[in-house]
């Protein structure tokens, strides 16, 4: 129990230097992982698609707290540039200046939603599971397109979470459980950044 207990905890912290998940996550291998399921992914086919797409210039970047988290931008850029790809708002997708000039900007941002989430995992940890607790982090993604011609950028925003109880502690309400964090973060990401561009192809600003 105890060599297990020590492989999963290494687990897990590998995955939390990775997408920065603190507390619980990072600290007990009695963690379990839920997507909340309040942002659904939309389906590219409903996306309001332009009457002559463009190419664009796509930059993208993970955040925690704001701050730029290199490892995990790393880790989900192909990801979401096949999702960009994948949407038909664009012609061609590219990391360089393209033709016209039009940049779209997506940004993730980690933000804990949880307060003292530190010393809830070290509580349950210490008693090895009979102590319940669940820490949520928030996640927030801004999307900003600047078309050929354009002066302003048309921004959209969309929000999500990620659950994590640790020891006796009941499932969230209105979420999906995941086998691990990187699962549960690909999966939010694909969904949050769907709803984003959703907005942005229904904006009829966005031509």
């Amino acid at each position: 129990m105890r060599n297990e207990f020590s492989a999963m905890s290494a687990g897990l912290r590998r995955a939390a230097s990775v997408f920065a998940l603190v507390g619980a996550a990072a600290l007990t291998g009695c963690a379990t992982h839920y997507v909340d399921g309040t942002t659904k992914e939309v389906n590219a086919a409903q996306f309001r698609k332009p009457v002559q797409a463009k190419p664009v210039q796509l930059v993208f970047e993970f955040q925690t707290k704001g701050v730029a988290n290199a490892q995990a931008t790393e880790f989900l850029k192909a990801q979401v540039t096949e999702q960009v790809q994948g949407s038909g708002l664009f012609s061609q997708v590219d990391n360089k200046p393209v033709a016209g000039g039009a940049l779209l900007s997506v940004t993730l941002n980690n933000v804990p939603l949880t307060d003292d989430a530190f010393s809830k995992g070290v509580a349950a940890g210490l008693t090895f599971g009979l102590a319940g607790s669940q820490v949520s982090d928030g996640y927030v993604c801004t999307v900003k397109y600047l078309g050929n011609g354009q002066t302003d950028a048309l921004t959209k925003t969309a929000r999500h979470a990620i659950h994590t109880t640790v020891g006796a502690s009941k499932t969230p309400d209105n979420a999906v459980k995941v086998e691990n964090i990187e699962a549960g973060v690909r999966l939010m990401t694909r969904q949050i950044v769907s709803t984003a561009l959703n907005d942005l192809s229904q904006d009829a600003a966005f031509k």
